[in-house]
């Protein structure tokens, strides 16, 4: 526990305020763990009817559960209303329509108020956690502690209660995290790319991109911007010759300075070059970076090769949920690809997708949802198959494949139509390719 939170509690400065934490998941149960620490009356309320009050754990006895639809009745009193990422504020309007715009907070802002060390924040459309835990990587090689969270492994909340200090916070950061962020300020801020994405929740892209961009909104001249040179026009577009951020903002792209044999692609090549610029505001080294880049591998579903089955290769890229991010992975390959798309739709434009990768893909095998999206545009330049289950469309892909092709999971869109997680899909894909050997 950190000397603010310490200072909050001795202060009584939260003491018998009500707290109201808006979901249930990872980062709304620490939030009210954090609250509940402060001496706040603590409520969280969550959509699922079904919730039993279990979900608090420890907290049973101290935390007030409501669950079901959210009503007035459940924010009249609230003095902070901490919202967890992916619970959209437009969706409770009629909830919050007598609340303090100010009360209203994401779990990052809430965290951030009692943060001691610098933040190191990097958000994106695609490649965030890659970058995030390649930059990890590298602090851990050079003998920096830090600190790795935020939209992944553990929330902001929770390390604050914890007993660990770090010398850096390094953060994924969403745009769910940051459209409710109004203090929050890194000493380096990292934006990745920008693409058509979470247009389910976001009324449009304008909305999406502000999101993101509160991630600069506070940083002074003391404080570092790194930006893909990619988002150079659409931000002239937007600000014109005004700076959006009064941050030192610094320009970046592909490059071949390291060796980085895992992380194939000149989108990587980009993200290793953002990690780079990134460690080195805090003292690391070119020679510390390089070594750790050579050696890191990515995380699981991210481009993953799972085996060659017949001269065919099969590769795991489940994390691709939007079409950049799919557009990225079959540039990756010199050789045909056989593309897997399908699952719950987040947006883009298909025509102008197919038109990006027309030159790769020699077939598209859909399955599951977002057929009636996806089929018409696609099938206008490629052979498109259709399969309810992705095992089914693996197979009928291993049957018509020739030697030398890929075989690759890019699906472009969320798992959520018959999976939990992109990992849950990622894995049922690997079990089909293992069936097929």
């Amino acid at each position: 526990m950190n000397d603010i939170v310490k200072n909050f509690i001795d202060q009584s400065i939260l003491a018998d305020k009500r707290g109201v934490v808006v979901g249930a998941g990872k980062s709304g149960l620490a939030a009210a763990r954090l609250l509940d620490v402060l001496g706040a009356k603590v409520r969280v309320a969550d959509s699922n009817p079904a919730l039993s009050p279990d979900v608090l754990g420890e907290m049973k006895d101290s935390v007030e559960l409501v669950t079901g639809e959210h009503r007035k009745e459940h924010f009249a009193d609230a003095d902070i209303i901490v919202l967890s990422p992916g619970v959209p504020v437009k969706k409770m309007a009629a909830a919050l329509e007598d609340v303090e715009e100010r009360k209203i907070v994401s779990e990052l802002e809430f965290a951030s108020w009692f943060i001691q060390a610098p933040v190191l924040a990097i958000t994106g459309t695609n490649g965030k956690t890659t970058t995030t835990t390649l930059v990890s990587e590298i602090f851990r090689h050079a003998g920096v502690k830090a600190f790795t969270g935020g939209n992944i492994g553990t929330p902001l909340c929770e390390y604050l209660l914890g007993p660990d200090r770090a010398e850096v916070i390094v953060l994924e950061v969403s745009s769910f995290q940051l459209q409710n962020c109004r203090l929050f300020k890194p000493h380096v801020g990292v934006f990745l790319n920008f693409a058509a994405n979470h247009l389910d929740y976001h009324e449009n892209m304008a909305e999406y991109l502000g999101a993101k961009l509160t991630l600069f909104a506070r940083m002074t001249g003391d404080d570092t911007a790194l930006l893909h040179e990619s988002l150079r026009p659409m931000l002239e577009k937007t600000f014109g010759k005004q700076p959006f951020t009064a941050a030192q903002t610094l320009w970046f792209g592909p490059t071949d300075r390291f060796e980085a044999p895992h992380l194939p692609g000149e989108h990587n090549r980009s993200n290793v070059e953002a990690a780079w610029q990134a460690v080195s505001r805090f003292g690391v080294t070119e020679s510390q970076a390089a070594e750790a880049i050579k050696n890191f591998k990515p995380l699981a579903h991210r481009i993953e090769p799972v085996r060659e089955v017949g001269g065919v290769l099969y590769v795991d890229d489940s994390k691709a949920t939007t079409l950049d991010a799919v557009i990225a992975a079959v540039r990756t390959f010199d050789r045909p690809v056989r593309l897997l798309m399908g699952g719950v739709w987040k947006g883009g434009d298909v025509d102008a997708f197919a038109h990006e990768v027309r030159d790769n893909v020699v077939h598209v095998g859909l399955f599951g949802s977002s057929r009636e999206i996806l089929e018409g545009p696609l099938a206008k330049v490629f052979p498109v198959t259709w399969d309810e289950t992705l095992a089914e469309a693996v197979r009928r892909q291993a049957d018509q494949a020739s030697k030398g092709d890929v075989v690759l999971l890019s699906p472009a869109t969320s798992s959520f139509d018959q999976y939990s997680s992109y990992g849950e899909r990622g894995d049922d894909f690997k079990r089909a390719v293992e069936g097929l050997a």
